[in-house]
């Protein structure tokens, strides 16, 4: 039997007036026609995909905005490094079941859809999402996850990720809201999302009301790397969340180009104060295949955290994190889990392990 969330996924895909293509960047203005060749090369690989929302937020005057470094495609992306890995998180190592992620004991990643309202050009899951992946998970495999999410009952939170659950319908939400809620233990639903700000208009009232349950607890963590980003129509979605008494907690990639400099952080990190977000990670880049450009030296990162220490209010400050490759979890980059070695770091995990992390800005 076709599974009906392909179908919403499929619509809810192809959003009007979505870039997808090197025509329509060039006809947007986003990029020179004598860079068609380049950018059909790098959307032949990875996909691509920039709201009206996003689009209209680009200044096509400036050659490095930031807001189109994130969206637009780039050459750059198609050259890998050798440390990069298709899955730079350590996913896979960690599935019991498809679509769940079961890293830490009291909670784990529920992929509910392959699909995002729009594709970052640095996504950690890159190699995973797009139009190709609308069908991630069948009938049998979410009853499989809700099975699992039962039989295990340390599970207390589950994290609703992708690609971005904010693509469903509201109808369909409502669901799988409702079968967690139906589960004793599990008591938190997050939900990890770009759609807030990438696609506001479908933050309706009634896809708020769909992510509330009976016994169920909704957080939502919004992808945001830049003020610019929270425009009216952003901060409206954001402000039906909260109105509706959902907590808001931020999640941001430190990235070259985009946000390295501490007045740009301290201004999205404010801004975000201001919507009634919570700014909650910070999180150095993760080592995706072609997204080297975007990465900057652990110790850059350190030294921005630094700036931001007593210019900005408590309530503003995210905690600034590596997600160690292969997997071993999301450490604090701070002293007590980082050794400098020749190259790199050795970064020690949660559990105690260490692990090799290459640094192109560290010399030992």
């Amino acid at each position: 039997m076709p599974n009906p969330l392909n179908k919403l996924v499929s619509l809810a895909a192809r959003d009007q007036g979505t870039l997808r293509t090197a025509d329509d960047l060039i006809g947007a203005g986003l990029a020179a026609p004598d860079a068609r060749a380049a950018l059909e090369e790098v959307a032949a690989r990875y996909a691509v995909a920039v709201t009206p929302t996003l689009a209209a937020a680009i200044d096509t005057t400036d050659e490095a905005d930031p807001i189109a470094r994130q969206f637009v495609p780039d050459p750059a992306e198609l050259e890998v490094r050798p440390e990069e890995l298709a899955d730079p998180i350590g996913d896979d190592a960690h599935s019991p079941v498809p679509g769940v992620v079961h890293r830490y004991p009291d909670r784990a990643l529920l992929k509910i859809v392959g699909v995002c309202a729009v594709y970052c050009r640095f996504c950690f899951r890159r190699e995973m999402v797009g139009p190709g992946a609308a069908s991630l998970l069948s009938d049998d495999a979410l009853e499989q996850a809700f099975a699992y999410f039962a039989g295990h009952p340390e599970i207390w939170e589950v994290i609703l990720t992708g690609g971005d659950p904010f693509m469903l319908s509201a109808r369909r939400m409502g669901e799988v809201v409702g079968r967690l809620a139906a589960i004793p233990h599990v008591k938190i639903v997050r939900h990890h999302t770009r759609v807030p700000i990438a696609a506001p208009e479908r933050v309706t009232p009634a896809f708020v009301a769909a992510l509330k349950a009976p016994g169920i607890t909704p957080y939502v963590a919004v992808h945001v790397n830049h003020a610019r980003e929270l425009t009216p129509a952003a901060r409206a979605a954001l402000a039906r969340l909260a109105d509706a008494g959902i907590p808001l907690l931020s999640q941001t990639v430190l990235l070259r180009g985009v946000n390295d400099d501490a007045g740009t952080l301290a201004e999205l990190f404010r801004a975000l104060v201001e919507c009634r977000v919570k700014p909650y990670y910070l999180h150095h880049p993760d080592l995706a295949p072609g997204t080297g450009h975007f990465r900057l030296p652990i110790a850059e990162g350190q030294a921005l955290v630094r700036a931001l220490r007593g210019r900005l209010s408590g309530i503003a400050q995210p905690t600034y994190v590596l997600d160690i490759p292969g997997g071993a979890g999301k450490v604090p980059l701070t002293p007590g889990h980082l050794a400098a070695t020749e190259g790199g770091y050795q970064v020690s995990d949660n559990c105690g392990g260490l692990h090799a992390y290459a640094d192109e800005g560290t010399n030992g």
